[in-house]
């Protein structure tokens, strides 16, 4: 009995590790850093993380992207050009604010996996 505890809590472990590898990229960035950053460039006039606002809420967006091995890139892309277009609730059409130049890239990047693991 001892012998097949032991295995069923190795295999536990070892299912736990495996788990956890594959969900580490969602948990390394640093949270305040993004919201603060979220904040100062506005990106919340629009989004909220759970409710939808002008656009998708961050929630949605993750969703919408998950399993995307392109997901990171597509969303840098989308907030750092400005050349993607966005229809608001009213109607109209306007370019997506871009934050290039205003923040550094790897600030950029911990806002968008931020986002990703809403």
């Amino acid at each position: 009995m001892c012998r097949k505890a032991s295995t069923n809590i190795l295999a536990g472990m070892i299912v736990s590790a495996i788990v956890l590898s594959f969900s580490a990229p969602a948990f390394a960035q640093d949270a305040a850093a993004a919201k603060s950053m979220a904040r100062k460039s506005s990106c919340l006039r629009c989004h909220a993380v759970g409710k939808k606002k002008e656009g998708p809420s961050y929630q949605t967006i993750a969703y919408e992207y998950k399993g995307r091995g392109d997901a990171a890139d597509v969303l840098v892309k989308h907030i750092t050009t400005g050349e993607d277009r966005v229809k608001l609730t009213d109607g109209h059409v306007e370019l997506h604010k871009d934050i290039m130049g205003k923040e550094s890239p790897e600030s950029i990047r911990n806002l968008v996996a931020w986002i990703l693991a809403q």
